[in-house]
């Protein structure tokens, strides 16, 4: 099925799973993505001051559960039987306009044998003449044509921009005199996307990005709520500590019967994006207000005991054997064929006919899959799922951006509205049929035609609906109402380390393979100084300094840093 924003394909999760820890584990700025920027990008230390565009709630539709001031997303157990335009008049009059945004499924049929992509056209009074490129070969696509001066007119970009400010500053649009402080409202679906997501949208002082937002915390993995019912823990909240957290997956682990306690991928040095939350780690970084000095997450006494804990966990025998060198897909079919109680995906990959819950419960029909929580006094839940991506307008006149912002703007309609129906359902009777409480079912011509990724335009603020499992849905709404009054951002939020965009993922990865190689039993804990000793040498320290510089200067101490 596409990926709408209540059921978030996969393979998305799967691309971000390994890049995410080895971000923890050495400091990439993950969250602050599409932040920073200096003069030229490339040597300049940059701290964000801009006027973020101002939050009013858009939207009509009454959630069965309400959202917070944290970030909580509502809960929908069903669609509004008489959708609302969320729009006056089509942003476009006659325009054709360029974009380009990568795809996670199968291509969509062209527009011309395509009633969805016609019915959003004919919306938006215009045409959109699309490139639409598979997420494995998006970066590399993306750079020839920015490469070749093709830059479309409306854009996602790719992950592997070497000067991301510079080619901001010098390629895309400012959208600051458009959507700073009040100017959004001439925009109401944007100015409905939550605060949170537009701070990962600035360089160098101006709003480049248009977010597409999500929920917040991408959660803490997936468990079999039956087995550990079974070993007597009636809920993941109430697992008192680690100690009991070992014994209960020892519990779990029985490999006579093809069972083991938890399953693990490639490149996640055995889950640590679990045990990190657990253990209270820093998110990247930890920044002491005072001094605005900053600790590598794997410079702090917490990150080596939940290293030294995950090496407990490998001598117990309770991961699935070798998955440590599985990839993403296997280690989901492991969890989802019984084969092991737990795993780490992101809530994304929970819900919907493709989501973790349904999938297993086709293979073990007794299974009851749910979220995962941070238990204990000191865990932690990572802001880590605030925006999915962020998009970018190619420079333009005012009259042009401002056409574009309106293509934008209704991209981001409210769920409960009609263009949200459009985008995410198509059209009535031919891509979606309603169910017995009237909430629109994609059929198999649906899923293909509502493929078209409108929705990496601009999105709304994130619902947590999913028709096909009320249940599921609900579940997902109780995991980030607990988990996320723990959570924490990360502090390089809207900073920008030049070495870090330079150099911030390759000693990453070195770290992330040593720690591996540390759980797996190949290197001595006695290691550990050393790797850190390693990364702070190959570029972890200069990263450092940058950012505390630009902390000092984003809170108003002057150019200096920390010592």
């Amino acid at each position: 099925m596409t990926e709408a924003p209540h059921v978030l394909s996969r393979r998305r999760l799967l691309r971000n799973a390994a890049a995410s820890t080895a971000a923890l584990a050495v400091g990439g700025p993950l969250l602050a993505a599409c932040g920073g920027g200096g003069d030229s990008g490339t040597d300049k230390v940059q701290a964000e001051s801009v006027k973020l565009p101002a939050f009013a709630a858009a939207g009509t539709a009454s959630p069965t559960l309400p959202g917070d001031t944290r970030g909580l997303s509502p809960m929908f157990a069903s669609y509004p039987a008489s959708p609302a335009a969320s729009v006056a008049k089509p942003p476009l009059s006659g325009d054709t306009v360029t974009a380009a945004a990568n795809i996670f499924v199968q291509m969509p049929p062209a527009r011309g044998s395509n009633p969805a992509w016609q019915a959003v056209e004919k919306a938006l009074g215009g045409t959109v003449n699309w490139t639409i490129i598979p997420a494995s070969d998006y970066d590399t696509k993306f750079n020839t044509m920015v490469a070749g001066g093709q830059l479309p007119d409306i854009f996602q970009p790719g992950a592997k921009i070497d000067d991301l400010p510079g080619f901001l500053a010098s390629s895309c649009a400012d959208l600051t005199p458009h959507l700073s402080g009040e100017k959004v409202k001439k925009y109401p679906n944007l100015a409905g996307i939550p605060t949170a997501a537009w701070q990962t949208c600035t360089s160098a002082g101006k709003i480049y990005g248009i977010p597409v937002p999500r929920g917040m915390s991408g959660g803490t993995g997936f468990y079999r709520h039956d087995l550990f019912a079974k070993a007597g823990v009636a809920d993941a909240s109430a697992i008192k500590d680690t100690d009991q957290f070992l014994s209960l997956l020892k519990e779990l682990t029985a490999p006579s019967a093809k069972q083991w306690g938890m399953v693990t991928s490639t490149g996640t040095v055995y889950n640590m994006e679990i045990f990190a939350r657990l253990f209270g780690t820093p998110f990247n970084w930890r920044v002491d207000a005072g001094s605005g000095k900053f600790t590598k997450a794997m410079e702090t006494p917490e990150y080596r005991e939940a290293v030294a804990y995950l090496v407990k966990l490998r001598k117990a025998g309770v991961f699935y054997p070798g998955s440590e060198g599985f990839t993403g897909q296997q280690r989901d079919n492991a969890f989802t064929s019984g084969k092991a109680a737990m795993q780490y995906n992101g809530l994304p990959g929970f819900s919907g006919p493709t989501g973790a819950r349904a999938l297993t419960k086709q293979s073990v029909p007794a299974a009851d899959v749910r979220p995962f929580v941070p238990f204990g006094a000191k865990a932690v839940d990572f802001l880590d799922n605030i925006a999915f991506s962020t998009t970018y307008l190619k420079k333009a006149d005012d009259a042009k951006v401002e056409k574009l912002l309106g293509v934008a703007n209704f991209m981001a309609a409210p769920f409960g509205s009609k263009e949200y129906q459009l985008i995410y359902f198509g059209v009535a009777g031919t891509d979606y049929k309603p169910d017995a409480k009237g909430n629109p079912i994609l059929t198999a011509k649906g899923t293909s035609d509502t493929a078209v990724p409108w929705k990496y335009l601009a999105g709304p603020s994130y619902p947590i609906y999913d028709p096909t499992d009320p249940d599921g849905a609900r579940m997902v709404y109780e995991a980030l109402k607990y988990s996320l009054p723990k959570g924490i951002m990360d502090p390089t939020t809207g900073l920008y380390s030049p070495t870090d965009g330079k150099k911030g993922l390759t000693i990453g990865q070195t770290v992330t393979d040593a720690l591996t190689d540390i759980v797996a039993g190949r290197r001595p804990m006695g290691d550990y100084d050393k790797i850190v000793s390693t990364w702070r040498s190959q570029g972890g320290d200069q990263i450092r300094k940058e950012y505390q510089q630009a902390y000092a200067q984003a809170h108003g101490k002057g150019k200096g840093a920390a010592k």
